[in-house]
């Protein structure tokens, strides 16, 4: 074996189709680069679509008993492994290699050839069946799908993972390893036997949550917020759809792939003419984003909840962060779910530079407490008009919070 140099690293992804490891390795990568360590991602995939001379769509080429299909996607697998030692040969410092990598087999090969530089294996685990459908519906919009209905499409991308399951085989056995839950970024295991260059850099980025830029905003102005109402599925007003107007031309010039909103009618009234303004836009409605449940009390407003059910009135004003609502969740109970929703979006987003979410004002409090440290008693209290947004940047290098009005002319 060659004498291993450890100064330099080699990064391998592994895990099945629609699991997050493209978000994890560009994560890694951008992150690395901040810190002024040299990093270059070599994905097969990308390569694939590139290189292959025939449409790779379909599921059977990724059978493991077709051969042809298979000597392709060895012979993708074997140009990247080589690229990426040419690239720490020079003057690259991480190489990742981007691809399933599920066999034993594939990474007992890779860990052999790849012998002068310590290799990782990163492992990214997503059993969520609703963000795996999310996933996968993102997938198929890729152009080697294009020429397939979108239902075909989906089909295929399953059919395409089932291949890769009966040959996928977890990588506890490897010497240096982690397995990442990739939606909720927790280490699942750990097993590191070498010194692993950066590594304490990399395990921090593994676990931490990271946006480049995220807007929060609360939907416009609804019927129910003339009359001070709380809960229900209110429309939006005029003024309320100005606003909306409003936003989609402030954000106009600004790339927006996707808006995460509510299952509430008023939020995704907001975000329709944001999305409109984009060239390639999507809404994800997560009913994680809902406001919170009054319970009881839906639809009532503040002063007939006094007058109706003064105990009610009382109790919440005492501790208005743990109180719950009668049938209903209070700030302390929607905690689990608004983060949920947040992993939710972090991972469906894919890494963009730009992240957009409406939401309500309860739940964007609860949004905000995620990134910025507020006591418990204060989050109920935060700031949330309806004539400005939040813009947020949470990275390992910079933290911002910004309050910013939009232009209603």
């Amino acid at each position: 074996m060659a004498s291993i140099n450890r100064k330099k690293l080699y990064i391998v992804m592994v895990g099945l189709p629609a699991r997050g490891k493209s978000t994890i390795a560009n994560k890694l990568k951008e992150n690395l680069a901040k810190n002024h360590i040299r990093t270059r991602i070599f994905n097969n995939g990308d390569l694939r679509r590139r290189l292959s001379p025939e449409d790779t769509s379909y599921p059977e080429f990724y059978d493991p008993r077709n051969r042809k299909g298979a000597d392709l996607r060895e012979k993708i697998a074997m140009i990247n492994i080589h690229r990426a030692m040419n690239y720490l040969d020079r003057t690259g410092q991480v190489a990742i290699l981007d691809a399933t990598n599920v066999s034993a087999k594939r990474r007992e090969k890779t860990a052999e050839i790849l012998n002068t530089h310590p290799v990782l294996f990163i492992e990214c685990i997503n059993q969520d069946a609703e963000i795996l459908k999310a996933s996968i519906e993102q997938k198929v919009t890729l152009p080697e799908f294009r020429h397939l209905e979108r239902e075909s499409a989906i089909q295929s991308f399953k059919q395409r993972i089932r291949y890769y399951e009966s040959i996928y085989s977890p990588v506890d056995k490897q010497r240096n390893a982690v397995r990442l839950d990739s939606l909720y970024n927790r280490i699942l295991h750990e097993e590191i036997s070498d010194d692993i260059p950066h590594y304490d850099l990399i395990r921090d980025l593994l676990v931490a949550d990271t946006v480049k830029n995220l807007f929060l905003i609360r939907h416009g102005e609804t019927y129910f917020n003339l009359e001070n109402r709380i809960g229900g599925n209110s429309g939006l007003t005029e003024n309320g759809k100005a606003q909306a107007k409003a936003l989609a031309r402030y954000f106009k010039n600004k790339k927006i792939p996707v808006i995460f909103t509510s299952r509430k009618k008023r939020t995704i009234q907001t975000a329709f003419p944001i999305m409109q303004e984009q060239e390639d836009c999507s809404i994800i409605p997560l009913k994680e984003f809902n406001e919170i449940d009054s319970g009881v009390c839906e639809a009532m407003s503040y002063r007939e909840i006094r007058d109706v059910m003064p105990h009610v009135y009382a109790a919440r004003k005492r501790n208005k962060y743990a109180y719950i609502y009668p049938d209903g969740e209070g700030y302390v109970s929607m905690k689990e779910r608004v983060d949920r929703g947040i992993k939710k979006a972090l991972y469906l987003s894919r890494n963009p530079q730009n992240i957009m979410i409406v939401g309500h004002r309860a739940v964007n409090r609860m949004i905000l407490s995620h990134f910025l440290y507020r006591r418990e008693e204060d989050v109920p209290y935060i700031y949330i008009p309806q004539d400005k947004f939040y813009h947020i940047v949470a990275t390992q290098n910079k933290k911002l919070f910004q309050l910013r009005p939009y232009n209603r002319g």
